[in-house]
């Protein structure tokens, strides 16, 4: 479980460090420009969702790489394709509900509930993380043999 634990880690820690940072900034540029909480919800929504899939993506896409070049086989839209649909795998159910529902909910709320903008977003992601990442890993454990298995042709 401990080694399991490391790789969960090491694949979802860097991804959700960026996604703080670009939800704590989408925010507050949101809130600053709108004066809605509900647009600074949003906006912190999709830009942590951007950041941190556009992280997976790119680290799934370079580890590909890596393993096709070892073999002397060239990366291509198709692989590409199969990186993405892992993500889809991985992510979509826990994502549609993360995103659609819980996480814009809970970081409209929660600054107003703790009445600090900044400590209501950032505990709004850490709850909203917590239902997102039970289905997200056992999908990615259940799929990551059969998707992000490259070593043969």
């Amino acid at each position: 479980m401990k080694q399991k634990l490391r790789e969960w880690l090491r694949r979802y820690l860097p991804a959700e460090l960026l996604s703080v940072v670009a939800t704590l900034a989408a925010a507050a540029l949101a809130l600053q420009a709108t004066n809605s909480g509900l647009q600074a919800a949003l906006a912190g929504t999709w830009a942590g969702n951007v950041a941190y899939f556009g992280w997976l993506l790119g680290q799934d896409i370079r580890l590909a790489r890596r393993t096709l070049r070892a073999q002397n086989r060239r990366y291509t839209l198709r692989t590409f394709g199969r990186n993405v649909q892992a993500l889809a795998v991985e992510f979509g159910l826990a994502e549609i509900a993360d995103s659609f529902l819980i996480r814009p909910a809970l970081l409209y709320y929660m600054p107003r509930w703790l009445g600090n903008f900044a400590g209501g977003i950032l505990a709004a992601k850490l709850l909203a993380d917590v239902t997102f990442y039970v289905p997200a890993i056992i999908s990615y454990e259940l799929s990551k043999n059969r998707l992000r298995n490259f070593d043969k042709p």
